[in-house]
C-alpha cells in the first residue's frame, strides 16, 4: 500500500543539494538523529514485517463498528514549490493555520524563524512572521525552535505563543510574542513566560496547543541523554517529561498561572503546572477538532515507540516501561496506575514516532474520524480508529521517502505533512 509523492524538478534540486551537503557532515551530527530521537540510527531500521503497528489499548480489539468505512491508502502532494526553499529552510518542523487571517497558514524553520504565506499551491509569496535565530540555539541537532501555537484571541490581540532552545545556560525557553496589523512580530515584544533548564541537549519536546478550555498544554522531553538517567520521567515534582497545562498571562500580566483543575494544584508533592507525565519526548500531541481529546506520540529508546490518549493526571510510564515492555528494571517492573498506549510498534516499523491528528476534514471520507501518524525514519504513515476506548482498525495507508518531522491542519481539517527535506506536502486520496 505505497503512497505517491509529487515532485517537481525544483523539489529534486533541492533534495540533491542538501544530500550533498550532508554527505560532507559527520553522520553523528545530523543523519544518525531525528529530531525527536537521537538514539537510533536510521540506517539500522529494518523494512517492516508486517502493514500495521500493535494496538493495545483497553481490553481488547472489538470489531469495527457498522457503517466504518474502511481504511485506504493516501498519497503525499509536495506543494508551495515557489517559497519552500526560501522559506522553509532544510528543516520544516510544523505547520499551523493562522486563525482569522483567511486561508492562511504558518510554517515553523528549526532555524529560528516562522513564516506565513496563502493556503494556495501556486503561492509566489510568503511574509516573515517571527525571526529569532539569534536566540535560538542550535548547538544539538534537536535543539531550534520546536514549537508555535496562536492565542485563541489572536485576531483580536496578536498574541502568539513559541517554545525554542536557548544557551547560556542550556534551556528551553516558552515565550509569548505580539504581531503587528500588518502580521509582523518585533523581537522586543518577547514575554518569557518559562524556562526549563536541560541538562542535555536531545529530548526537548516542544509541542504547544491551546485546548478546548483556552488553556495551553506545553510538551517537555526528560531532559535528554539515554535511558533517563535522572528519572525524571516518573517525577512530577520536576516540568521535565510531561504535558503542562497552564493559563497565560493577560496583557501586562506577570506570570502564567496555574489552574486549580490541575492534578496537582492542591496536592503537597508534584508540580502545579503538569497535567500528565511519564513521558521520554512527546514529539507532537494533538487536539481532536470534534471531541476534545488529547493525541500524543512519545518517542521511545530503543525498543517501542508509541501512541497516546493523555488524560489528567496520566502516568504513561516512561522511564519505568517503554511502551508496554520493562525498561527499568528490564524485567518485573511496576506497572501500578500506569496507561498504556493506544498503540506501540518496534522498530522494524521505524525508530521515532511522529504524533498527528484525527482527521475532520471533507476532501477524504474514508479517513474521518481516524488518527493519522507517521515515523521519522521510515516515512511510514499509519491510521488507526479508536471507539469506546479500545482500538478496532490500525493499517499503513502510506509508505513515503519523507522524512516526517510533523503534521498539521488547515482550517478546514485537511492535513499535512512536514519534512526535514524543507518540504512540505499536502495529504491526498491515492484513489481519488
Amino acid at each position: 500500500m505505497a503512497a505517491l509523492i509529487d515532485r517537481s524538478d525544483c523539489a529534486s534540486q533541492r533534495r540533491a543539494r542538501l544530500a550533498l551537503w550532508l554527505a560532507r557532515v559527520s553522520l553523528g551530527l545530523l543523519v544518525v538523529a531525528a529530531v525527536a530521537c537521537g538514539d537510533i540510527q536510521p540506517a539500522d531500521v529494518a523494512r517492516p514485517t508486517t502493514e500495521a503497528p500493535t494496538q493495545i489499548v483497553g481490553p481488547g480489539s472489538p470489531d469495527a463498528p457498522a457503517n466504518t468505512t474502511p481504511l485506504g491508502a493516501i498519497q503525499l502532494t509536495e506543494t508551495f514549490l515557489e517559497i519552500s526553499e526560501q522559506a522553509f529552510g532544510d528543516r520544516a518542523v510544523f505547520l499551523t493555520e493562522v486563525p482569522g487571517r483567511g486561508e492562511r497558514l504558518a510554517v515553523v524553520n528549526q532555524a529560528g524563524t516562522v513564516v506565513t504565506f496563502r493556503n494556495d499551491p501556486r503561492v509566489d509569496t510568503f511574509d516573515v512572521l517571527l525571526d529569532i535565530e539569534d536566540r535560538v540555539s542550535r548547538s544539538g541537532n534537536e535543539e531550534g525552535l520546536l514549537g508555535l501555537a496562536f492565542d485563541p484571541e489572536f485576531v483580536e490581540n496578536g498574541q502568539f505563543y513559541v517554545y525554542y532552545s536557548a544557551s547560556g545556560p542550556r534551556r528551553s525557553v516558552l515565550s509569548r510574542f505580539e504581531a503587528d496589523a500588518d502580521g509582523h512580530a518585533d523581537e522586543s515584544t518577547e514575554f518569557v513566560l518559562l524556562e526549563i533548564e536541560e541538562p542535555f541537549a536531545n529530548h526537548n519536546g516542544g509541542m504547544l496547543a491551546f485546548g478546548r478550555d483556552n488553556m495551553l498544554y506545553v510538551g517537555v522531553g526528560d531532559g535528554g541523554s539515554a535511558g533517563d538517567p535522572r528519572s525524571y520521567g516518573q517525577n512530577p515534582d520536576t516540568l521535565l517529561g510531561t504535558v503542562l497545562r497552564i493559563i497565560p498571562p493577560g496583557r501586562g500580566g506577570e506570570s502564567y498561572t496555574s489552574p486549580d483543575t490541575n492534578p496537582f494544584s492542591r496536592l503537597p508533592e508534584g508540580r502545579p503546572e503538569v497535567w500528565a507525565y511519564g513521558f521520554r519526548n512527546p514529539w507532537r500531541f494533538s487536539f481532536d477538532r470534534a471531541t476534545g481529546d488529547l493525541w500524543l506520540g512519545d518517542v521511545g529508546q530503543g525498543a517501542r515507540e508509541e501512541i497516546d490518549l493523555v488524560v489528567r493526571g496520566g502516568n504513561y510510564g516512561w522511564n519505568r516501561l517503554e511502551g508496554s515492555l520493562c525498561f527499568s528494571p528490564r524485567s518485573g517492573c511496576d506497572t501500578d496506575g500506569v496507561i498504556a498506549p493506544v498503540v506501540e510498534y518496534d522498530h522494524t516499523f521505524g525508530c521515532s514516532v511522529t504524533g498527528g491528528y484525527v482527521y475532520r476534514g471533507e476532501e477524504i471520507e474514508w479517513l474521518r474520524g481516524a488518527y493519522v501518524y507517521g515515523d521519522f525514519c521510515s516515512g511510514r504513515i499509519w491510521a488507526i480508529r479508536v471507539s469506546g476506548g479500545q482500538a478496532y482498525d490500525s493499517a499503513l495507508i502510506a509508505d513515503t521517502d519523507v522524512s516526517i518531522s510533523s503534521f498539521g491542519e488547515d482550517p478546514s481539517g485537511e492535513l499535512y505533512v512536514t519534512g526535514f527535506d524543507g518540504g512540505v506536502y499536502r495529504v491526498m486520496d491515492a484513489g481519488g
